[in-house]
C-alpha cells in the first residue's frame, strides 16, 4: 500500500511540470531555487560554526542572508539560467551556474564592503557557494531525469526502433545525443572499425567489433542499423553495405560530409539508403570557374525545364546567379512546379516561366531575342524507350525535329552556346528512343561546321541518372514498400547509374569546355547489375528475399538491350580539365547530306508511315539496329549467380 502511494505520488509530481506554461515553469523553479539557497546558507553555517549554534547566528544575520539569497536570484535571471529548457539541461548548465553563484557571493562581499557593514565569514561563503553549486545543479539533473522517465511513462505503449549506430566518432556520438531525447528510439550499442575503440563506452553505450554485429542484431533484437560515418569514400561505404546484407535489418545511413558542410542538411538527418551509397560512385568537386562560365551574370534557357534533369540543371543555374533564367516547358504542371520551387528558394533570381513546345519556332525565337538569352541547356525530350517504341512518330517529331528547332532558332537568335543532353542509348541504338538521340547529335554536330553559325553547338552523354521519373529505382523502392515482388527485366541486364544532381553539375561543367561539335562523355563508373541492385535493395530494407519478397522476370521490353555502351569509338575520347569529362570528335554527317535525309523523316513522321519511317531512320544511323525480345515473361526467382 505504501508503495502503491508512493509511486502515485511521483507520476502526479511528474504530470505537474508538464501541464504547466514556460512562464510558470520559470516561476517553479526560481522557487525551489529559494528554498535550496536557504537551505544551503542554513547548512554552510552549521558546517562553519556547528550544528547546535547555526540556528542562533543563521536568525541574527537574516538581513545579510535575505540579501545574499536577492542577489543570487537577481544574477540566476541575469545570466539567463532560467531561459534554458529542462530536458536539454546539459553541462554547459554547469558552467553557467558557477558563473552566477561566484558573481552572486562576489556581489555580497562588494556591497558590504562598500557599505561597511558586517560581512559573513568567509567560510560560511565558501561553504555555502560550494552547497549551492552541488544544490542546483543536481535539482537540474534530477528534475531532467524525471522529464525523461515521464516521456518513457507516456510513451510506454509505443514500439521502439532498437538501433546500433555504426560508427563512434563524433557523428555517432552527435547523433547518438539526438535520438536519446527521442522515446520511439531505443539505443542498444555501437559497432566501429577502429579496434582502440571496441569495448569502451561512448554515450553510455559500448562500442563492439563489426564481427559480433550478428550476435547483436540477434541477441538484442536489433530492428535498424544507422551508418553514421559522413566522411568516408563510397568504396568503402559500399563495403560496409555489402558487409550488411544478410542481417535482414533495415540499414538507413546520414547525410554526405559534403551535405553537413554546405549547411543543407544536419548530422541528425537520418535517410533511407540511397542508391547512390550502393553504386560507391566517388563524386568529384565541381570546377566552380566551369560551373560560372556559361551560367554567371548571362541568361539562360533550359528547354524541358520542369522535368528530373531539367529541374535540376536550373536549380544548380540558379545557385551561380545567371542574369535571368528562362523555364520553358509543355507540361504545365511540371512547369508551376520549378517555378514555385525555384521563387522560394532563390527569391532574388528573374525567372521567366515559357509554356510551350520545343516545336514552336516562333515562339521560341521570341522568347530567345526578348530575353537576349545566351546559353541553352536542350533537355526537353521523350526518353521512354517502350512508350517511344510504341509511338515513333511522336518520339521523332519531339526529338529530332524539335532538337532541330531549337538549335535553328538559337542559331538565329544569337545564342553562344548550345548543349544538348544525350543519352548512352545513342550508342549503336537498338531502339527508336536511343536512334533519334543520336540522330539530334548529328544535327548539332552538323550545325557546328556551318561556317555562317556563331553559336557553339556540343552534346553532353551520360547514362541513367537516379531517381528520375519512371526509372528502375524508384519502382523497386515502391514494390519493397508495397510487399509487392520485385520485377527485373533480365538477369544479366546491366546499366550505368549516376545521381541527378551529379549529372546536372557535369553538363553544365562539360558545356564551359566545348570548342564546337564535341561529343563530351561523362564517367559513369562501373555498370551495375540490375538484379544485383534489387537484391540489395531488399536486403537493406530489411527484408528477405525468397521469405519476405520475391524477385520476377518479366523479360525485355521492346527496343531494350541487355548492356548499355557510352563510346561509338573508345578510341577517340580524350581526358578534358575535369576528371570525370572526356570529349569525344565522332563521324560527322555533313548537313547538305543530313538535310534531305531530315526531311524525309520528317515527313514519313507527320504522315505515320511507321515502315517508311524507320527505314529512313536507319538510313539516317546506319548502326541502329532494332533488336528482337528477349527472355520470358512471369519468371519468378530466388536465387541467381
Amino acid at each position: 500500500m505504501t508503495y502503491n502511494l508512493v509511486n502515485n505520488l511521483a507520476i502526479k509530481l511528474q504530470t505537474v511540470p508538464v501541464e504547466l506554461s514556460r512562464q510558470h515553469k520559470r516561476l517553479l523553479l526560481i522557487f525551489i531555487d529559494l528554498i535550496l539557497f536557504i537551505i544551503s546558507i542554513y547548512s554552510a553555517f552549521g558546517f562553519r560554526l556547528g550544528f547546535g549554534l547555526r540556528h542562533i547566528i543563521f536568525f541574527k544575520s537574516w538581513w545579510l542572508i535575505s540579501l545574499l539569497i536577492l542577489i543570487k536570484i537577481s544574477v540566476f535571471i541575469w545570466t539567463g539560467i532560467y531561459r534554458r529548457v529542462l530536458r536539454y539541461t546539459g553541462v554547459e548548465f554547469i558552467l553557467m551556474a558557477i558563473k552566477a553563484v561566484l558573481l552572486s557571493s562576489s556581489a555580497l562581499v562588494v556591497l558590504a564592503y562598500f557599505s561597511q557593514s558586517q560581512q559573513l565569514p568567509r567560510s560560511v561563503l565558501l561553504n555555502d557557494a560550494l552547497l549551492t553549486l552541488l544544490l542546483v545543479v543536481g535539482a537540474r539533473l534530477w528534475m531532467r531525469s524525471i522529464v525523461h522517465n515521464l516521456n518513457s511513462l507516456t510513451n510506454i505503449s509505443k514500439s521502439q526502433q532498437k538501433i546500433i549506430i555504426y560508427g563512434a566518432g563524433t557523428t555517432g556520438s552527435q547523433l547518438a545525443q539526438t535520438l536519446a531525447q527521442n522515446p520511439g528510439y531505443r539505443l542498444i550499442a555501437f559497432v566501429d572499425d577502429n579496434r582502440n575503440l571496441h569495448y569502451q563506452v561512448v554515450q553510455g553505450l559500448t562500442v563492439y567489433s563489426p564481427e559480433l554485429l550478428p550476435k547483436l542484431v540477434e541477441h538484442k533484437d536489433c530492428s535498424t542499423i544507422l551508418l553514421a560515418m559522413p566522411s568516408i569514400d563510397g568504396h568503402r561505404k559500399q563495403q560496409i553495405l555489402n558487409s550488411l546484407q544478410s542481417l535482414n535489418v533495415q540499414v538507413k545511413t546520414v547525410p554526405s560530409i559534403t551535405e553537413i558542410l554546405s549547411g543543407d542538411v544536419s548530422i541528425s538527418k537520418i535517410r533511407n539508403i540511397d542508391i547512390a551509397d550502393l553504386l560507391g560512385r566517388e563524386q568529384v568537386a565541381p570546377n566552380q570557374e566551369l560551373l560560372q562560365t556559361d551560367v554567371t551574370g548571362k541568361a539562360v534557357l533550359v528547354t524541358g525545364a520542369g522535368g528530373s534533369i531539367g529541374s535540376e540543371l536550373c536549380r544548380q543555374i540558379a545557385k551561380q546567379k545567371p542574369k535571368c533564367l528562362v523555364l520553358f516547358e509543355l507540361n504545365e504542371f511540371a512547369l508551376y512546379s520549378i517555378e514555385m520551387e525555384l521563387a522560394e528558394t532563390y527569391p532574388m533570381l528573374k525567372q521567366v516561366a515559357c509554356l510551350g513546345s520545343v516545336n514552336d519556332s516562333d515562339y521560341l525565337t521570341n522568347t530567345l531575342k526578348k530575353h537576349r538569352v545566351n546559353t541553352v541547356y536542350h533537355a526537353a525530350a521523350y526518353k521512354h524507350v517502350p512508350l517511344v517504341e510504341a509511338n515513333p512518330s511522336p518520339g521523332i517529331l519531339n526529338n529530332v525535329l524539335g532538337t532541330l528547332t531549337v538549335a535553328r532558332c538559337a542559331s538565329e537568335s544569337g545564342v553562344s552556346k548550345f548543349v544538348l543532353i544525350s543519352t548512352d542509348k545513342a550508342v549503336r541504338p537498338t531502339n527508336v528512343m536511343g536512334a533519334t538521340k543520336r540522330v539530334a547529335e548529328l544535327i548539332l554536330q552538323a550545325m557546328a561546321q556551318q561556317e555562317k553559325t556563331t553559336t557553339c553547338f556540343t552534346m553532353v552523354r551520360f547514362g541513367n541518372v537516379l531517381g528520375s521519373s519512371g526509372s528502375v529505382v524508384p519502382r523497386f523502392r515502391q514494390q519493397i514498400a508495397e510487399g509487392k515482388a520485385v520485377t527485373v527485366t533480365h538477369p544479366q541486364m546491366t546499366r550505368y547509374f549516376m545521381s541527378i544532381p551529379e549529372a546536372a553539375s557535369l553538363v553544365i561543367q562539360a558545356g564551359a569546355m566545348a570548342k564546337g561539335g564535341e561529343v563530351f562523355l561523362l564517367d559513369m563508373g562501373e555498370p551495375v547489375r540490375i538484379y544485383d541492385l534489387a537484391v540489395q535493395m531488399i536486403q537493406l530494407s530489411g527484408l528477405e528475399l525468397g521469405k519476405d519478397i520475391e524477385i520476377e522476370f518479366s523479360g525485355l521490353r521492346p527496343g531494350e538491350k541487355i548492356y548499355e555502351e557510352l563510346l561509338i569509338d573508345t578510341a577517340n575520347a580524350q581526358p578534358t580539365r575535369h576528371p570525370k569529362i572526356f570529349s569525344a570528335n565522332e563521324p560527322v554527317t555533313r548537313w547538305d547530306v543530313l538535310k534531305p535525309r531530315l526531311d524525309a523523316l520528317f515527313f514519313h513522321a507527320k504522315c505515320h508511315n511507321n515502315g517508311s519511317m524507320l527505314s529512313e531512320l536507319k538510313n539516317i544511323v546506319p548502326e541502329y539496329q532494332p533488336q528482337k525480345q528477349l527472355g520470358g515473361e512471369g519468371e519468378k526467382v530466388v536465387q541467381v549467380n
